[in-house]
């Protein structure tokens, strides 16, 4: 299934990319397994992500590609996303992630923004620097106009986007461009301070090995909000909710729901939560 450029969706600091040539990329999504791309994909992504602790095992991938918004997961209408981006038949770039709607005890849209969870972004060595980045940040906003669809949600619905990312470490120098990068084009961090997000710990633990999960920062764009400095508590629950919806189908309960119920403590101390620039 192919998937068309908008300009419209690139966030403010990346519009200027527009104005490129684009005609030799295509953006493919995966629906299939059985897709050959399926494999380039994630065998590209696991090699990239996965002796980090920070790409999930072949299983749920194929499993997430199940997903359809018309059939709930839980309490929450999912679609899940593998784009593989070619410039003149060239790998040049891969983008996962997942749009969220949260729903009601009658599988009604709940109030809150649709929410797409950014995991992998990878740009090949030759074309980074090309402006291909941008496009990244951009495409998933296609899954959230499909989700929002699907449910029933109002045509004004509030979007947000966000990925989880680790903070500026001199030690781990590759980690400062990618936040230099989100920044530009208007992503903001939950101040991390008042917001001590964390991911489950993703590994297969031994009997009686204690889980470890991940402090990382949620760095988001709200869109058509970029400017505001600030985000109401109640939105940033609904985000952290809808992050841990896209876990909660693979991670046991056990793991997961100690940061659901810390995250409802820090969600609650004060009513608005400080939107920084990421490299902070």
């Amino acid at each position: 299934m192919e998937v068309a450029l908008r300009p419209e969706d690139l966030a403010p600091g990346d519009r200027g990319v527009a104005a490129r040539d684009w005609s030799g990329l295509s953006v493919h999504r995966v629906a299939d397994p059985r897709d050959p791309d399926f494999a380039l994909a994630y065998a590209q992504l696991w090699s990239e992500f996965g002796a980090l602790g920070e790409m999930e095992r072949r299983r749920v991938i194929e499993e997430r590609l199940a997903w359809e918004p018309e059939r709930p997961v839980g309490a929450a209408a999912l679609a899940y996303e593998l784009l593989v981006l070619r410039r003149a038949g060239a790998l040049a770039a891969l983008r996962d992630h997942s749009a969220v709607v949260r729903l009601d005890g009658r599988g009604r849209p709940r109030a809150g923004p649709v929410v797409v969870h950014l995991s992998h972004a990878f740009v090949v060595p030759a074309e980074r620097g090309s402006g291909l980045a941008a496009w990244l940040r951009a495409l998933p906003l296609a899954a959230a106009r499909r989700v929002a669809r699907a449910t029933g949600c109002e045509a004004n619905r509030e979007v947000v986007l966000v990925a989880e990312m680790e903070p500026p470490d001199p030690g781990r120098p590759a980690r400062l461009p990618r936040l230099r990068s989100y920044q530009r084009a208007g992503f903001l961090l939950v101040d991390p301070a008042a917001a001590p997000y964390a991911q489950p710990d993703f590994r297969e633990l031994a009997p009686g090995e204690t889980p470890r999960p991940i402090p990382l920062g949620l760095v988001l764009r709200r869109v058509g909000r970029e400017h505001e400095s600030s985000m109401p508590a109640a939105e940033l629950a609904a985000v952290v909710e809808s992050i841990y919806a896209v876990y909660a189908v693979h991670v046991p309960a056990a793991l997961l729901d100690p940061l659901r119920q810390a995250a409802a403590l820090w969600t609650a101390r004060t009513p608005t939560f400080r939107l920084l620039p990421p490299t902070l």
